[in-house]
């Protein structure tokens, strides 16, 4: 094909206003496209560093930080559209259709996520603490959006649902700073019930154990066997378990001492010879 000049200024002309209109807005939007990711980011970084500064609570770091980056990523990608020329309520709209498909789709993941904000707000429970919910417990390792880590004793990693854990009951083992601690024991019919309460008020005398309120002893029920008592104590919460376990051990070794009893289940039988 012969490209004479004219032809050339001609193609040129024609083109010349349409390449410099929207190539400058191409590489406008373009621009801005680039250097409002960097911002987001930049910005959702520094957030990062906020929240850690105003000790606000760890478990909502990383959902502020992800929810914040997903809004200001499509805020900026509709605005680069707009920029190019794109009718941006038709975008709108269109992005409100996929969000129903999607929304259709993925119903159980939506009932997470509106969990894992109703979790956030209303905070049943928070990162470190020690719960039991939907048959599980564990402690609390972290608070996603649209579930629940914890940390099992023999340390397995639990995965619960953000929906089932805020429509279910939740029981929280660390929010007080106390807790009562129940040491069941059944003793011998024959044995002094006066001197095994003794025994585990003397027990009771631990410095683990608050004074308020006062460590008591109780005849909880009388059972096929045996005579049930209860002592009942006070303690932090984080010496529960050591305090349950220590006490246990060490009122069988003074009941022992003391020739109380401690028996196992036993039926009498009566012969009748007819």
């Amino acid at each position: 094909m012969d490209f004479s000049v004219d032809y050339l200024v001609d193609l040129s002309e024609a083109w010349l206003p349409i390449v410099l209109q929207y190539g400058a807005q191409l590489l406008l939007a373009l621009a801005t496209f680039l250097i409002g990711w960097w911002l987001i980011n930049k910005l959702v970084s520094n957030l990062g560093g906020l929240l850690q500064r105003r000790q606000v609570d760890p478990s909502l770091h990383g959902f502020i930080e992800s929810l914040l980056g997903i809004v200001l990523k499509v805020l900026l990608l509709v605005s680069v559209a707009s920029m190019i020329g794109v009718e941006t309520t038709s975008f709108i709209a269109m992005i409100g259709a996929a969000g129903l498909a999607i929304g259709l789709a993925l119903q159980g993941s939506l009932a997470n996520f509106a969990g894992g904000v109703l979790i956030l707000l209303f905070r049943p429970f928070r990162v470190g603490e020690w719960i039991e919910a939907q048959g599980v417990a564990g402690t609390v390792h972290s608070i996603q959006i649209f579930h629940t880590i914890l940390k099992s004793g023999d340390n397995k990693t639990i995965v619960v649902p953000n929906g089932s854990l805020s429509n279910g009951h939740i029981t929280n083992y660390s929010r007080e700073p106390r807790r009562r601690a129940d040491i069941n024991v059944g003793i011998d019919y024959s044995a002094d019930i006066k001197l095994a309460r003794k025994i585990l008020l003397e027990i009771a005398g631990d410095e683990r154990v608050l004074r308020d309120p006062e460590p008591a002893v109780f005849v909880t029920g009388l059972g096929d066997s045996s005579v049930n008592l209860s002592l009942r104590v006070w303690v932090a919460t984080g010496d529960f378990w050591p305090v349950t376990f220590d006490f246990t051990e060490l009122l069988k070794e003074r009941f022992d001492e003391a020739g109380i009893g401690i028996p196992y289940p036993q039926r009498v039988m009566h012969l009748v010879q007819s």
